[in-house]
């Protein structure tokens, strides 16, 4: 699929994976709405790069805020590619403390709103605003491109809330991209392993030193454009999809 002339939406679009693929797409020639509630970051990449990416204020638990962001994305050129890389919170919190107490359902239930309804909400809607452009080769209207990570296989102590959720992102992808084979969108899932982008809070050397030696190859973080790079390349090969990639330099988490 060309990006050339087409419309983008990024969820999550001013964070570190975010704001990375949103500069390869309008590099690519897509005009990008930057989906997010840090409005600060979001106009700032938005005023860097002009004309061609437009900061739009999105909660993903609120239908009302997603509509408004893809009618605005598909109001700027044909809605073709949707990225939600939406963050939220994750907190490591044992299920049961040592205190034997359950941390309370109702903040394992927000987690699951974010990260996984908060996805299906934005890939069902896009999809459907996707439905309505003219096909390209082999019927082809358009593609999300969802974010799960390494935790969704191997999830690490204290991360039941955060591992089921993007454990969830993961069994959605075969099914949507089933779903929506018939309208021609195709649907595809990255799951990162440890790369570095600002949620760390410290500097990346710090980061690298602490994180980076535990990665077989190459032993390093991953880049926010290494993520970038790879959901442009989804975006524009059309024989992918209903596949989970990941992108972790063969990581796997223990225990």
């Amino acid at each position: 699929m060309d990006l050339s002339g087409s419309s983008a939406l990024v969820t999550g679009g001013a964070g570190g994976f975010g704001a990375a693929t949103t500069r390869r797409l309008v590099a690519a020639g897509a005009k990008v709405v930057i989906a997010d509630l840090a409005e600060d970051k979001g106009k700032a990449l938005a005023d860097e790069l002009g004309d061609a990416a437009t900061f739009v204020p999105t909660d993903v638990t609120s239908d009302d805020s997603v509509d408004e962001a893809i009618a605005i994305a598909a109001g700027l050129a044909p809605l073709r590619t949707t990225v939600i890389v939406h963050g939220g919170p994750a907190a490591a919190r044992r299920m049961v403390n040592r205190k034997g107490e359950a941390y309370p359902a109702e903040v394992f239930a927000r987690t699951v709103d974010i990260f996984l309804t908060g996805t299906y909400r934005v890939m069902s809607k896009a999809a459907a605003a996707m439905t309505r452009n003219e096909p390209l080769e082999d019927n082809q209207r358009g593609v999300v491109i969802s974010t799960a990570s390494i935790a969704g296989f191997e999830g690490q102590v204290g991360q039941s809330d955060y591992s089921a959720a993007k454990g969830g992102v993961i069994g959605l992808t075969l099914t949507a991209a089933r779903d929506l084979a018939p309208t021609g969108v195709r649907v595809m899932c990255i799951a990162p392993g440890t790369f570095f982008t600002p949620a760390y809070k410290m500097s990346e050397e710090d980061a690298q030193a602490k994180w980076g030696p535990g990665v077989p190859n190459p032993k390093r973080m991953g880049h926010a454009d290494e993520y970038a790079r790879l959901a442009q390349h989804i975006a524009e090969n059309d024989y992918l999809n209903g596949t989970v990639i990941r992108i972790d330099g063969a990581l796997r988490f223990n225990i």
